[in-house]
């Protein structure tokens, strides 16, 4: 990463940290979002980090974008900035330009095509109440499409997960698609991985948070006259969180050079997997040390464990990936047991 998006980085983190506080946060439980952060965001031009410079962007790539997402985990800030600049980054990538308006993306399920009209259901979509297109992939007979359409015209269902995020249900009948341009069945994998780390990479920044606000409270809080942090109990529970933070940290660091020298294979899938069990260690140690006010809506510790629990079931899940592995698995000629201890041995005289 060069020095310049660095900078970026430090100029994100500043306006989170600045302007994200536990109140912005809860605008989520009251039907509203922290429209002030995502105007600065866009008047930073912050949501065209990987625009080319060509276009008016700052020429960025998916590793730049990836880290930004961190960042939103992290500071749990409630605005579509990763489904606005996912879905023109998807859109980039079969070269399509983006829209000045809101943008969101749904592409687990495709829609049906026919004639250029769009049919069919798109659940727990992010922020489409608040967007006006919807990048999305659509099927015709044996070929899929990459597709923009307008949700204006669109049935739309409001809802929430369990974080308060806004999701809809929305449903398409006989919608004109506005943009379409064929895709092939490599690079709608390639579509499912992007999203895939998108979620880790923010599910990664709510971990280290979650992670954080533990120690701190562990120092701060005491019993029987010292801080609750000297307990070996709770020392072990921090040192687990610390392991899985770590190791998810160098993963998602990992997915990122990756992806962006094009040098991903399963990278993602077995990060996706890892995140799951990383957030359900780091979710309930982090309710263990903080015991009855880690629950209370008081607290900001909730702000990130319900995320962790909400992104855990949305998109391209663990379970997905877990088939999509296991089937490579049962197609690949060579001896798994024998390719695996080869591995081990070959590590152990290493």
């Amino acid at each position: 990463m060069s020095e310049i998006k660095e900078m970026v980085l430090e100029v994100v983190e500043k306006i989170f940290k600045d302007k994200v506080e536990k109140e912005t946060v809860d605008l989520l439980e009251q039907n509203k979002w922290a429209e002030d952060v995502w105007q600065l965001l866009l008047d930073n031009e912050l949501h065209q980090v990987v625009v080319s410079e060509e276009d008016g962007g700052a020429g960025g790539d998916i590793e730049d974008l990836l880290a930004l997402y961190e960042l939103l985990g992290k500071y749990a800030v409630p605005v579509p900035f990763i489904e606005h600049t996912l879905a023109h980054f998807l859109l980039q990538q079969v070269d399509l330009k983006g829209f000045e308006q809101l943008t969101t993306y749904s592409i687990t399920t495709p829609l049906q095509l026919k004639d250029n009209a769009l049919s069919g259901t798109l659940k727990h979509v992010g922020w489409a109440q608040y967007a006006e297109k919807i990048v999305a992939v659509a099927q015709e007979e044996e070929q899929q499409f990459i597709i923009v359409a307008d949700l204006q015209d669109a049935l739309m269902k409001n809802s929430t997960n369990l974080a308060a995020e806004p999701r809809s249900e929305v449903v398409f009948e006989n919608m004109k698609a506005l943009q379409k341009v064929p895709i092939s069945t490599k690079q709608y994998d390639q579509f499912k991985k992007l999203v895939t780390a998108a979620s880790v990479s923010k599910m990664s920044g709510a971990l280290t948070t979650a992670f954080q606000l533990s120690v701190q409270f562990s120092k701060e809080r005491e019993q029987f006259g010292r801080p609750i942090h000297r307990f070996q109990l709770v020392q072990q529970h921090l040192a687990n969180m610390a392991g899985e933070q770590t190791l998810m940290t160098v993963a998602v660091n990992n997915i990122q050079t990756l992806l962006a020298a094009g040098r991903e294979e399963s990278e993602v899938a077995y990060a996706r997997l890892r995140m799951d069990d990383a957030s359900r260690v780091v979710a309930t140690s982090a309710h263990q040390v903080h015991a009855a006010i880690g629950v209370t809506h008081e607290h900001r510790l909730h702000q990130y464990t319900r995320r962790l629990w909400a992104w855990r079931d949305e998109e391209f899940t663990a379970r997905y990936w877990k088939k999509q592995l296991a089937q490579q698995l049962l197609k690949t000629k060579i001896d798994l047991w024998e390719s695996i201890t080869d591995e081990v041995e070959t590590h152990v005289h290493a």
